[in-house]
């Protein structure tokens, strides 16, 4: 099998799904040398930034350089012209990477042979026929839902609808969440379930602490930074391992919520879970459950009903600086579910929504209709 000195690939990965990365892979083992031109023009509803950066970030640390480039020439193959306009828009841009001499073109459509042709190199066909990954960016756009686990690992990170259910407590917010998902499973089978780690983790400590003294009370239990460091960031990881699953996340709770309850039992001065703010995925929509008309329910792990209203008020002071959309939630179950909805709803409507420009092709693949 030929191996090649430069190789090339270039696509819009709108957005890069399992085939792209078959067909990467294939070029990078074929090449010394690998450029993954990424070309966005202002028609497409997902940023180029973003489609460089997951690339970028799912062939980290090989042979692999990912390029950003804008390009709004229409798409004509019949026109020599148009050929010529994006020839040379991908000949400077390979340029400035300090790349003028390509030794093979890697595609799976048949563009890839005139490109080849036009710039001296072989041309190198992969599975032009979706065998290895029946998937294609027009599949994906079409039914993120359908093809959520064709779509590489990054991208689901940062396409994946989230919204973040959080409050004081014994307000609502687990009920509100367990709700949230049950009807949002109907419409997303793979919608899992995002818990309260930090509840888990209590039960956890204080099992721990019975077995050390059988007289040990949950009021006895002694918090550190590091107890909070260690929830916020399996916070964020159980956020993230249901993105991956699934384009919309509901959770009960985030790493941001945790600070505020390091904040309630150590004081100002702890900021062990703040490790795990920083690395706070990207998030569409907070929830607040609001104190006000909701009973207090001691189940014999809460502190009391006192500081309810200062924990509300936490919440909101710390989603307003942070920049994040939050809405109080309010009333009986019903109306907070219907608030809710209300939201949520065309949020997912608008995430989904991809545009193309108008020269843009449905890509077929074989035997579907």
């Amino acid at each position: 099998m030929t191996r090649f000195g430069q190789g090339v690939i270039i696509g819009k990965f709108y957005p890069p799904h399992a085939g792209h990365r078959h067909l990467i892979r294939t070029a990078a083992d074929r090449s010394d040398r690998l450029a993954v031109v990424v070309l966005g023009n202002r028609f497409e509803t997902m940023a180029l930034a973003d489609r460089v950066k997951w690339l970028a970030a799912e062939f980290d640390a090989t042979n692999v350089t990912v390029i950003g480039m804008p390009n709004d020439c229409p798409v004509d193959y019949r026109s020599r012209a148009i050929w010529k306009a994006h020839d040379e828009a991908l000949r400077v841009a390979l340029r400035m990477r300090s790349i003028t001499d390509i030794d093979a073109v890697f595609s799976s459509e048949e563009y890839g042979r005139q490109l080849a042709e036009d710039f001296g190199a072989t041309h190198v066909m992969v599975d032009a026929a979706r065998a290895a990954h029946p998937v294609s960016g027009t599949l994906c756009r079409e039914d993120l839902a359908a093809t959520w686990r064709t779509i590489i690992g990054p991208a689901r990170q940062d396409l994946a609808v989230r919204v973040v259910v959080v409050g004081a407590e014994s307000t609502g917010t687990s009920t509100l969440t367990t709700a949230l998902t049950a009807h949002y499973r109907t419409r997303y089978p793979g919608l899992v379930d995002v818990p309260e780690f930090g509840r888990h983790y209590t039960y956890d400590k204080f099992a721990a602490a019975q077995a050390a003294d059988p007289d040990a009370a949950v009021a006895d239990l002694v918090w550190t930074a590091e107890d909070f460091a260690v929830i916020g960031e399996r916070q964020n990881e159980m956020e993230n391992e249901a993105a991956g699953r699934c384009p919309l996340v509901i959770a009960d709770t985030d790493s941001l919520a945790t600070t505020l309850w390091e904040r309630y039992y150590l004081g100002e001065g702890s900021h062990g879970s703040y490790r795990a703010l920083t690395q706070l995925p990207r998030r569409d929509l907070y929830l607040i459950t609001d104190h006000e008309d909701v009973p207090f329910e001691d189940d014999g792990w809460r502190e009391g009903e006192h500081r309810r209203a200062e924990m509300t008020e936490w919440f909101k002071e710390e989603l307003t600086r942070g920049g994040h959309s939050w809405i109080l939630v309010s009333g009986d179950h019903d109306r907070r579910m219907r608030t809710a909805t209300a939201i949520i709803d065309p949020i997912i409507a608008q995430r989904s929504r991809f545009t193309s420009p108008p020269w843009a092709a449905r890509t077929v693949l074989a035997g579907a209709p």
